[in-house]
């Protein structure tokens, strides 16, 4: 063969190898890339501007109270009496039900108030799946008790994430109207 035969043959053999390593990338790329359902690639977003809640309340009652009294239906339903909106409500509604089981349900201010027990450290802390009843389906947010001795007395660490965009006012003015203003006059 002459070497503008074996010219020929190695540029071939170039040319089939840069078509494989071309089509090889155009299929890894299409693997790598997000594609929705029509087949249309799909942006990829990660979204930074969770809105939060961390509120700390005191109590002048021991950390064993103030779990029972989150933790307890009829203790609880004491304290929702004495929320100055459920006054005004008048009767009716789904009662006051919370499990004191992890996994179990909690349904509060006459049905308003809906979720789960998700973890349950006695006397120490609560965290629940929690949510408003109009929220849309599927959608809890993570209401997190921790509860902590402060002298003769106890203090919650609460923080609450994951809830709808926008609510972040009104759920603050809800847990310091609906619960812990109404848990001191309780625990008092």
């Amino acid at each position: 063969m002459g070497d503008r035969t074996n010219q020929k043959l190695l540029d071939r053999v170039l040319s089939r190898r840069k078509a494989i390593v071309g089509v090889a990338m155009a299929v890894g790329g299409l693997v790598m890339s997000p594609v929705g359902a029509r087949g249309e690639l799909v942006k990829e977003e990660t979204s930074h501007s969770e809105e939060s809640i961390h509120q700390e309340a005191s109590f002048r009652a021991n950390r064993k109270r103030v779990y029972e009294a989150l933790t307890d239906t009829q203790q609880f339903d004491k304290v929702t009496q004495l929320s100055d909106d459920m006054k005004s409500m008048g009767p009716g509604g789904t009662p006051t039900e919370i499990s004191n089981k992890v996994g179990g349900t909690f349904v509060l201010f006459r049905g308003h108030i809906l979720g789960r027990q998700i973890e349950l450290v006695p006397n120490e802390r609560i965290v629940q799946a929690w949510r408003v009843e109009g929220w849309g389906p599927g959608v809890y947010s993570i209401a997190r008790f921790e509860i902590k001795e402060e002298g003769s007395g106890s203090r919650i660490v609460f923080d609450h994430t994951g809830f709808p965009k926008g609510l972040v006012d009104h759920l603050a003015a809800g847990w310091k109207g609906h619960y812990w203003e109404p848990l001191k006059k309780f625990l008092a």
